[in-house]
């Protein structure tokens, strides 16, 4: 099982099959953009190949590796809406524009497709989504919404599967029923990121790795980007370094949250058994609050990821309680050999709703996609690429989001939210 770090990524399964190419030169000296863009990940790419096709300078800068976080080592799941029930946003903005956020949030899926269309990333994109039920409760509550999704929103892409059904789709007798979304589906999120940072390197964006930014000051009407051995003069900045910004924008961590998640990966298992035991082919995460997600791999190995945690354990510690689950699922994978184990940082808000906005009129943030980045984080570049140009409308029904610091202050509120964490746990056991 391996967990070594190489060539500044952390060993995961999407390293392995993603062959990255070799580290961008660290910036060094000063230069002159017109927008600096923080954060490699999805969103920050995004971003910057939206600009640049719009005819603007952007220099990239990536602390570590193009897509080193979440955004290149999470679950790969693609999913509609956000983490927050429409109804929830609903009565945090009103229903006209919880409406547009879910009108963005489907714009962000067909935006996905097309960019893997057009710039050809090879990125093993498969449709379809399950969300199962464990419990009759949560069974319940998957029926109403999906009868509210048809009703309310006209989304008609998904469909209930029965238990029979879905025990003859998954093999696994933990589930009793499932929404099946068609729209929705699942990639390799490392290659997905890769391919958005050579189509926008393409564009023209001028990407440095290794350039962690220390923060950022304005002199003269200008912007002025700093890192350890250079400087960005620019005219705007897009802060999108999620879970990782830390010293270049402080005030932004109050609203954000960061969990650790663990996926592992088995050996490969053989085109007939991996079919087995997801016969569609289809990413599912399961009900409960703290939850199971797993996927099959082009390759025939099952991915399978949760355990989240918020004391940040160390994955080592984690991965045997991760494999525990998967076999709970599956029972049938007792003997299975586990080939990788890693585990990310997700970045959420006290209300898991995403958390964009203006910290100055020329200086924008992109964070709190709290598990749902892998759609959402593309269709955010874009929103405020769309801001940046003079058209915020899209990217200001986000803004109008309320977003509370989380309790007990920078000290207090890990364990605070641990304790809380407790009780989801238990509940989930009821």
């Amino acid at each position: 099982m391996k967990a070594a770090v190489q060539n500044d990524y952390l060993d995961t399964y999407y390293l392995a099959s993603a062959q990255p190419p070799p580290a961008t030169a660290a910036l060094r000296g000063a230069l002159t953009t017109d927008v600096c863009v923080v954060g490699g990940g999805i969103a920050g790419c995004s971003a910057a190949l939206t600009l640049a096709e719009r005819g603007y300078r952007v220099t990239l800068l990536e602390g570590q590796r193009i897509g080193w976080g979440a955004s290149g080592r999470s679950g790969g799941q693609a999913i509609f809406g956000t983490a927050t029930e429409q109804a929830e946003l609903e009565q945090l903005i009103g229903q006209e524009d919880a409406r547009r956020i879910w009108d963005v949030t489907l714009a962000g899926l067909a935006l996905l497709r097309q960019r893997i269309e057009r710039y050809q990333i090879n990125c093993d994109w498969v449709d379809g989504w399950m969300l199962a039920a464990i419990k009759p409760r949560q069974w319940s509550e998957i029926q109403a919404w999906q009868a509210d999704l048809v009703q309310r929103y006209g989304y008609a892409s998904t469909r209930l599967m029965d238990r029979a059904e879905l025990q003859s789709t998954v093999a696994s007798k933990r589930y009793i029923g499932a929404l099946y979304d068609s729209n929705s589906g699942h990639l390799h999120p490392l290659r997905y990121t890769l391919g958005l940072a050579r189509a926008a390197a393409r564009a023209g964006v001028d990407i440095h790795e290794r350039s962690r930014v220390d923060g950022y000051v304005r002199r003269d009407g200008r912007i002025h980007v700093r890192t350890a051995h250079g400087a960005v003069d620019c005219g705007q900045l897009v802060l999108a370094g999620n879970a990782w910004l830390g010293a270049a924008a402080p005030s932004l961590e109050r609203k954000l949250m960061s969990i650790g998640s663990y996926v592992i990966a088995t050996e490969p298992l053989g085109e007939h058994p991996v079919r087995k035991l997801i016969a569609n082919n289809a990413a599912l995460c399961d009900a409960n609050w703290i939850l199971d997600y797993f996927r099959r791999s082009s390759d025939h190995r099952l991915l399978f990821g949760g355990r989240v945690n918020y004391s940040l354990l160390n994955v080592r510690a984690v991965a045997p309680a991760t494999r525990a689950r998967m076999i709970q699922v599956f029972p049938q994978l007792r003997a299975t050999r586990i080939d990788y184990a890693w585990g990310c940082l997700l970045d959420i808000t006290l209300n898991r709703a995403p958390n964009f906005g203006r910290l100055e009129p020329d200086v924008y943030f992109l964070q709190g996609f709290s598990g749902h980045g892998i759609s959402l984080a593309g269709i955010a570049g874009q929103l405020v690429a769309e801001a940046i140009a003079g058209t915020s409308e899209r990217f200001d029904v986000f803004a109008r989001i309320p977003h509370r610091n989380f309790p007990g202050g920078m000290l207090l509120r890990r364990p605070a939210l641990a304790l809380a964490m407790l009780w989801y746990r238990l509940r989930d056991l009821l």
